[in-house]
């Protein structure tokens, strides 16, 4: 944290006390800086569903491995762990900068008809419910930008950095 973070972060805890501290507990951003448009019933249905949908598992550092006990203020910001298979190897993004380049209805879209490699279960985010779309926009909006983007796709051919975890080819009755 910046010294000046630090030091608006004390001053706002010794005048809000009590309250502040609900807040904080919560999970929720100043109200005074959230983007235009911020939804807060729907920002806590967001909330839920990045909890239940597995999203932080992958697109949080350290989440799964951690049981979950990852600050909110790090959720979303993508991850330098690698997953490779006969894909290649993928990285889970940073959906704080993605996202928060778009619009709600762009996101809608983009969430209608996204196809992406493995282990990401597009086909689940492509059946989402519309208002449960726009719930995880407006929770992610409410996150904000944060960290930076998770490293490029490396084709199959190519041997990335570690750490990855490698999935095996399944068996060739399987394929298709």
């Amino acid at each position: 944290m910046y010294h000046w973070q630090r030091t608006v972060f004390v001053i706002a805890f010794l005048l809000c006390g009590r309250a502040f501290m609900g807040r904080a507990h919560a999970g929720t951003a100043d109200p005074k800086k959230q983007p235009a448009g911020i939804d807060m019933k729907k920002v806590e249905r967001g909330r839920y569903l990045v909890r239940i949908a597995g999203c932080n598992d992958c697109h949080t550092p350290g989440y799964l491995l951690g049981e979950g006990k990852v600050p909110e203020h790090l959720w979303l910001t993508g991850d330098k762990f690698g997953w490779r298979g006969p894909w290649g190897t993928t990285y889970a993004s940073n959906l704080r900068l993605f996202v928060n380049a778009m619009t709600e209805d762009q996101w809608v879209a983009a969430a209608r008809l996204l196809k992406a490699r493995p282990p990401m279960p597009w086909f689940g985010l492509n059946s989402m419910h519309e208002e449960d779309l726009r719930a995880l926009h407006q929770f992610i909006r409410h996150l904000g930008p944060a960290g930076e983007a998770a490293p490029a796709y490396v084709p199959p051919d190519q041997e990335p950095k570690p750490p990855y975890a490698l999935f095996p080819s399944p068996p060739k009755e399987e394929r298709k």
